[in-house]
């Protein structure tokens, strides 16, 4: 690769740009999330090279190839397969820890929720810069809602003039499922407004409309909408973050056991003594 090119890290150089700016689109991604972005094209380019391309021409055309969903499916057959090769003592701690972590999960989401959002209006004619907000009571009874000035960052409850009651919502809609995305256009804009529109119905034919301010605060809320609605919470981010908590708390009780195998199996339980004479009698009273 290096000697069949009169200027080969100029070209290198451009084949990667190209490459991220092809990741960046087919990830959706956002501003916060480029160093998700460029850890996914390190992997893309570091992959590629291990298969030791003779060409450039050959290395840009297998570096494309590998696209984002492809890098997922690996990730995803390599912790398959590492999770085959750990113990069998390992693997059941990991299925314990989940409930607790999912729990922990919850928790933030909730609090999320009560911190409250700033979210912007989306007219039928064209965009609008008003802005509302919406936060959960600290008693996760109420949604407070209600339009704020510009430069109101975060507003008090007592500020925000309506309330939809927890117990009144019924389905959390998202994308295309949401009554103000229904008649969008196909434009470019209204498919980035699709990833990030979702809709809760508290009465009959009442709808709470949102349109998250990125693709992070849209998880957060929809996951927490769904805990309040007694539900599984089922965005991206929360397997993301799960997967962080299991591997960090599996390493921390772990730690005492680095350096020593573990068995598949427990050991062997040995036969009780012959007699328990060994045993201090408690009910006996010394002289």
């Amino acid at each position: 690769m290096f000697f069949g090119q009169e200027h080969f890290f100029e070209e290198l150089f451009c084949t990667c740009i190209q490459l991220l700016n092809k990741t960046w689109k087919e990830m959706r991604a956002t501003q916060e999330d480029f160093d998700k972005v460029m850890q996914v094209v390190r992997e893309q380019i570091t992959r590629t090279l291990t298969l030791r391309p003779t060409s450039l021409e050959l290395f840009k055309s297998r570096v494309n190839s590998l696209n984002y969903s492809e890098i997922l499916r690996l990730r995803q057959t390599e912790r398959m397969h590492q999770e085959e090769i750990l113990a069998a003592p390992v693997l059941e701690l990991r299925e314990q820890l989940k409930p607790e972590l999912l729990k922990l999960i919850k928790q933030q989401r909730l609090l999320h929720l009560c911190e409250g959002t700033l979210f912007r209006k989306i007219s039928s004619r064209r965009r609008q810069d008003k802005l509302w907000y919406c936060r959960l009571s600290p008693n996760h009874k109420f949604l407070h809602y209600g339009d704020v000035e510009e430069g109101i960052e975060s507003p008090p409850i007592e500020s925000l003039q309506d309330k939809v009651p927890v117990a009144d919502m019924k389905a959390l809609f998202v994308g295309r499922e949401c009554p103000h995305t229904k008649e969008k256009s196909s434009g470019k804009q209204n498919k980035d407004l699709l990833d990030l529109a979702f809709s809760v119905s508290y009465d009959v034919g009442e709808y709470l409309n949102f349109i998250a301010p990125t693709r992070y605060e849209f998880c957060l809320w929809t996951d927490g909408l769904n805990v309040l609605l007694g539900r599984e919470m089922v965005s991206e981010r929360t397997q993301t973050d799960l997967d962080i908590l299991l591997s960090m708390e599996l390493k921390l009780r772990l730690l005492d056991l680095e350096n020593i195998p573990i068995p598949d199996a427990p050991p062997v339980v040995p036969k009780p003594p012959s007699n328990l004479n060994f045993c201090y009698d408690f009910t006996h009273i010394e002289q």
